[in-house]
């Protein structure tokens, strides 16, 4: 009996860890499937990829523990945890930019030229649109993007933030009204896109002051972030005139061989920047009616990993 039961015991420990890896690897499977979107969730929450990414691989960590007996919707589910872990983020996020030196911007996606295509998308990752979304409060920014850039239902966002369905529709309607007062409005065709931007490429690299007056809004805005290792506008400026002459003047380094290439730059038009051949930073601009309402310069050496390449986003 006991020679059975050893035998028993035996074939079973292997069986256990096949079926756990089975697990696994469908755990894995359906991650996968849904990576780029649950990026984009915690991308949008926080205004960093880097964080992003660590709020993926704790989502990960947790997703791979779950029963799947226990899951009626993976989609739903994987939402809800990441929500959760970039809420956690968030708050110590908020602490660090605190004491963060000069503005803080956003950091830069490259995308591909089809995220323009989707404009609710482009829209919600653009550096305009995230910098509106930083003066929510945490659970508002998660409720406001769930809704409204993902349209999750309101009971699932409400088990997500961990409120009521009540409660998450007065924090949905109050976000929406607060960033409806800030958003940038104003629509413009891809063939004015490209415009502004190949305007604003010239003027940039030739310093020529007529050219940036015919393309700025006359309420333009320029916001530069070199997170205190390159330099940088310590405040915004703001007015045609100030950042026409500051764009004319020397904002861009002239002491080495630079290169300006047009890229896509969180699903809008933007610039690279190269010096002596290395990545020295990148422009992103905001055109709104033919005109360029904003730039968002960001020099920051940490902020520039997600240039290189494109980033995958998706809703």
């Amino acid at each position: 009996m006991s020679e059975d039961s050893g035998r028993t015991t035996g074939t079973a420990e292997p069986l256990a860890r096949a079926d756990r890896v089975e697990t696994v690897d469908s755990a894995t499977e359906v991650f996968v499937a849904h990576r780029n979107l649950l990026f984009t969730v915690a991308y949008e929450m926080l205004g960093s990829a880097a964080d992003a990414e660590d709020v993926l691989q704790e989502t990960w960590l947790r997703w791979v523990g779950v029963e799947p007996a226990t899951v009626r919707e993976e989609r739903a589910y994987l939402v809800r945890i990441v929500t959760r872990q970039a809420l956690d983020r968030m708050r110590a996020l908020g602490r660090r930019k605190e004491s963060y030196v000069g503005p803080w911007l956003p950091e830069p996606l490259l995308t591909a030229p089809d995220v323009a295509e989707d404009v609710e998308l482009a829209d919600s990752i653009s550096m305009a649109m995230l910098l509106v979304l930083e003066t929510l409060a945490p659970v508002e920014r998660a409720v406001f993007v769930l809704r409204e850039v993902f349209d999750v239902e309101y009971d699932e966002i409400a088990q997500a933030v961990g409120r009521t369905p009540a409660a998450v529709r007065q924090l949905a309607y109050r976000a929406r009204a607060h960033v409806a007062a800030r958003r940038p409005r104003g629509t413009v065709s891809p063939a004015q896109t490209r415009a502004a931007l190949q305007a604003f490429q010239r003027a940039v690299e030739t310093g020529e002051l007529q050219s940036l007056l015919d393309i700025l809004a006359p309420d333009v805005v320029a916001l530069s972030d070199g997170g205190g290792v390159k330099h940088a506008l310590l405040r915004p400026i703001v007015g045609v005139d100030k950042v026409s002459r500051l764009l004319a003047g020397g904002w861009w380094r002239r002491d080495a061989v630079r290169s300006v290439e047009p890229v896509q730059i969180n699903g809008g038009p933007g610039l690279l920047v190269r010096v002596d051949g290395e990545v020295d930073g990148v422009v992103a601009v905001r055109v709104e009616n033919g005109y360029i309402t904003g730039a968002y310069h960001v020099r920051n050496p940490e902020k520039l990993s997600r240039v290189a390449k494109e980033n995958a986003v998706s809703r």
